[in-house]
């Protein structure tokens, strides 16, 4: 009998399976705390729903979720669907075109019953992006944290490539350990850093449907530019990344901000992922924006 390994939710966390219009999606939330406060004092200032990267859980932003409900955040961390916990077809791709998973997104907010500050983290937020544009009326605010323009760089769309390529031929857990022998570029594997031990990141893996592996890699490596099409929707914007990044090169993230008007940061000491390489950095840069936000809608 193998072993079951599973992730441990943050402090006052709740893991559980949303109950939405299309169908169930595991999420981890974390309250604000009783009578209304956050652990500093602040008091509950809203509620954000976190969309997850390629080959990514919500497990990914495991280390925002304390510092920012200190700063008076519920934060709702989701699996999309045919990731991890959420379920999906093994093989029909047709169910993760990318208007499927932003409808997705748009059913999950219903479900939470209240207007969020959307974040997508690379592939996350690419999905983000076209539920807005479908629909901007439940949302505070759009984040795109290590998510660009358009496709990805060309590098890593050869990485991808050879994912989907193997995954063509070989099952999930051999192509897992092929890509633990060849190590994982930034899209393939997910982040690593504070997220889980191996074991915990292989189960996520294996409970990963082929399929929205092969539709979502694929979208990655033809997503068109959408930025004067986001920009034209009278939402705050924020574009946040690392210092550097091979996914989408900084200064494209910076361009991207410029052409939407956006709020920037730039995390240093971070690459792809900086909700788990800079984890308290990050955090602080998000509840600023929030904030700020929210005075101007005050």
């Amino acid at each position: 009998m193998s072993h079951r390994v599973s992730f441990t939710p943050p402090p006052g966390a709740r893991a559980y399976h949303l109950r939405t219009a299309r169908g169930e999606f595991a999420v981890v939330d974390s309250p604000v705390a009783d009578g209304g406060e956050g652990l500093d004092g602040a008091e509950e200032k809203g509620t954000v729903l976190m969309l997850p990267g390629f080959t990514g859980s919500k497990e990914d932003f495991t280390l925002l979720h304390e510092p920012l409900v200190a700063r008076g955040y519920r934060i709702v961390a989701v699996d999309g669907r045919g990731q991890f916990e959420s379920e999906g077809p093994e093989d029909d791709e047709s169910a993760y075109a990318r208007d499927q998973l932003a409808r997705d997104v748009l059913a999950q907010v219903e479900a939470l019953g209240t207007a969020v500050h959307l974040l997508g983290h690379s592939l996350g937020g690419q999905i983000a992006r076209a539920a807005v544009l479908h629909d901007r009326s439940p949302f505070r605010s759009l984040t795109l944290m290590s998510s660009g323009p358009a496709q990805i760089s060309d590098s890593q769309q050869q990485r991808v490539k050879l994912l989907r390529d193997a995954l063509a031929v070989m099952s999930m857990p051999e192509v897992w350990e092929a890509i633990q022998a060849m190590g994982p570029p930034e899209e393939v594997g997910g982040p690593a850093v504070g997220v889980g031990d191996p074991d915990q990141l292989r189960r996520r893996w294996l409970g990963t449907k082929p399929a929205q592996l092969l539709a979502t890699g694929r979208q990655l490596c033809t997503e068109p530019d959408r930025v004067a099409e986001l920009a034209a929707v009278p939402l705050p914007f924020h574009v946040l990344s690392g210092a550097r990044d091979d996914t989408w090169p900084v200064p494209l993230l910076d361009d991207m901000a410029v052409r939407l008007g956006a709020h920037r940061t730039v995390v240093p000491g971070a690459e792809h992922s900086p909700n788990a390489e800079q984890p308290l950095r990050t955090a602080r840069a998000l509840a600023d924006f929030w904030d700020g936000v929210g005075r101007e809608n005050a």
